[in-house]
């Protein structure tokens, strides 16, 4: 199961340095790939604005 990044997203670029695996692009609100995420909640532990969960 793959994480997602909400709206709540600021686009602080805290959680794409801290993906081991380059799933997170850029953007107005960042995403991330499905494909690539490997589920390790990385970018969730260090995301000041809580908007990343994982996918239910």
């Amino acid at each position: 199961m793959a994480y997602k990044i909400s709206e709540n997203c600021a686009a602080c670029g805290t959680c794409i340095d801290e993906c081991p695996v380059g799933a997170i692009s850029e953007g107005d609100i960042y995403k991330i790939d499905p494909s690539k995420c490997v589920d390790c909640g990385t970018c969730a532990d260090v995301c000041p604005m809580e908007a990343i969960h994982p996918e239910e």
